[in-house]
């Protein structure tokens, strides 16, 4: 975390009551080191900028920064909306779009549906088995 994030923290977490002093009554200095602070001052007229931004750049609270990027859960808009529409889509719609969905393997594919065997039954009567038998032993 660099130093300007930490004091910007330490700034948003500071009493109301409680300012900064202002630079003059901050140190009573007089002495030779007296007039090095004077040209300080004349030379940062600007108390307030922070020299640790670039020049032009907007310094953002890093509160609001934390509420934008903080994961918002929509769940709750989500099945409201799927909820909200029960529109049934025509089931030849539906099959179509998972046949275009599907993928080409065999695996993709879906299971053969078996075919229905039909009775086994005959094509003959019992009147065509006695005129066989008649014709094929001679039997009348």
């Amino acid at each position: 975390m660099s130093a300007s994030l930490l004091r910007r923290g330490l700034e948003l977490l500071e009493a109301p009551g409680r300012g900064k002093a202002p630079q003059g009554v901050q140190r009573g200095r007089d002495g030779p080191s007296a007039a090095g602070a004077a040209r300080r001052r004349k030379r940062a007229p600007e108390l307030g900028r922070n020299k640790a931004t670039i020049k032009g750049r907007v310094v953002k609270s890093a509160i609001e920064e934390y509420h934008k990027k903080k994961a918002v859960n929509h769940l709750r808009a989500n099945l409201q909306y799927m909820l909200k529409g029960r529109f049934v889509a025509n089931k030849a719609i539906t099959e179509q779009v998972l046949a275009q969905n599907r993928g080409r393997k065999s695996k993709d594919q879906p299971p053969k549906k078996a075919a229905k065997k039909k009775p086994e039954g005959t094509v003959f009567t019992e009147e065509d088995f006695r005129k066989f038998e008649r014709e094929y032993f001679g039997r009348p």
